[in-house]
This record gives structure tokens, C-alpha cells and sequence, in this order.
């Protein structure tokens, strides 16, 4: 129990310097979540401070960017769709798979990629479409397909890192891998029930 208490306080002392040392991503990453903290209102606040503090506490996965930019700025806004999902209504999946596309585009292009992103990429999609598929998904079936998609790769991924010391590689994005199928397939009859929904009688 000692060790893991040591480790988690070198842990948090490590964020905290890579934090200072990197005051411009802060202050962006922290005028983000404010932003859609006053976008989502009270319903939303607890899920916008954990992704906050997950931001914030990993900037130095950045690297040796200055700035947050524009494509983590997306994938940390695609993270936090569920919280305000309410004022986006039916078009969350949608702009879930957008989002998805053009951030790792415009990483590539203005040549910002990093650990950061990669992480942040994963996690967002971890955290989108399991809330999608448990809040919004009627068929039990599809639900605990995204689940094992999401969440499975998830566990695996914290479990070997806090084995090993050290964060591993998250899955590569593949788009013939099975949580990018089971988003598809999220997408795909969201959108049909939103079709059927809005056919006239």
C-alpha cells in the first residue's frame, strides 16, 4: 500500500510540474473546459472537471508542443459531447464521427501529433461512445458490444500501466478494429431512429 501511495505522489507532483512548466496549454486546455462548463450548465460540471483534471494533469505528454492546438482542442470537445449532448440533441453522433476524422487529419497536417493526442483520442472515443451506447442504444445486444469495445481496451490499457510504472500504447486506430465497427454501428442506428422518428405518418 506504501508503494502505491508513493507512486501516486510522484505522479501527481510530476503533473503538477509539467503543468507550470507549460502555463500556455493550461490556461488553454482550463479556458476550454470553461467554456463548455457554461454550455452545459449544472448537468454537466462533474464530467467537464474529470476531463479537465485528465488534461491538465498530462500535459506533459505534449512533449515538446508549446500550444495546445487545434486538433487537441478537438478531441478534448468531442470528450465532453455528453455533457452537452442536451443542446446538440440528435446531431452528437454525428459530430462524434466527424470530429473524430478531422482531428488526427489536422494533427498530421500542421504536423502537432503526440502522445497527448493519441491518448486523448482514445479516451475521448472510450468515453463518447460508451455513454452514447448506454444512454441512447435500445438494443441490449449493441450496448454490451460497445461496452467490450470500449471499455475492455480501456481496463487493459490502465491495468498494464499501473503494473508497469509507466503509461503503454493504447490500441492503434484501425479502422477495421472492432470499437471503430461498433461506433459506425452506434451511428448508423441512431441515425436511423432519428430518420423514423421525424417520417411523416
Amino acid at each position: 500500500m506504501g508503494a502505491w501511495f508513493r507512486l501516486l505522489c510522484a505522479a501527481s507532483r510530476r503533473s503538477v510540474e509539467q503543468a507550470l512548466i507549460r502555463p500556455r496549454p493550461f490556461l488553454e486546455v482550463t479556458a476550454l473546459h470553461l467554456l463548455l462548463a457554461g454550455m452545459a450548465g449544472r448537468r454537466g460540471r462533474t464530467w467537464i472537471s474529470v476531463s479537465w483534471t485528465l488534461a491538465v494533469t498530462h500535459l506533459g505528454l505534449l512533449e515538446d508542443r508549446r500550444s495546445l492546438g487545434p486538433a487537441n482542442a478537438l478531441t478534448l470537445s468531442r470528450a465532453n459531447l455528453p455533457a452537452v449532448g442536451h443542446l446538440l440533441g440528435g446531431w452528437v453522433p454525428a459530430l462524434a464521427l466527424a470530429s473524430d476524422f478531422i482531428d488526427g487529419k489536422l494533427a498530421r497536417a500542421t504536423g502537432t501529433e503526440s502522445s497527448f493526442g493519441q491518448y486523448a483520442d482514445f479516451l475521448a472515443d472510450t468515453a463518447m461512445w460508451t455513454w452514447f451506447g448506454l444512454r441512447h442504444e435500445t438494443s441490449r445486444t449493441v450496448q454490451l458490444a460497445a461496452l467490450a469495445a470500449w471499455v475492455a481496451p480501456a481496463a487493459v490499457v490502465l491495468s498494464r500501466s499501473l503494473l508497469l510504472g509507466r503509461m503503454v500504447d493504447v490500441p492503434r486506430r484501425w479502422w477495421f478494429r472492432p470499437a471503430a465497427t461498433v461506433q459506425l454501428i452506434l451511428a448508423a442506428r441512431a441515425a436511423i431512429r432519428r430518420y423514423h422518428d421525424n417520417a411523416p405518418l
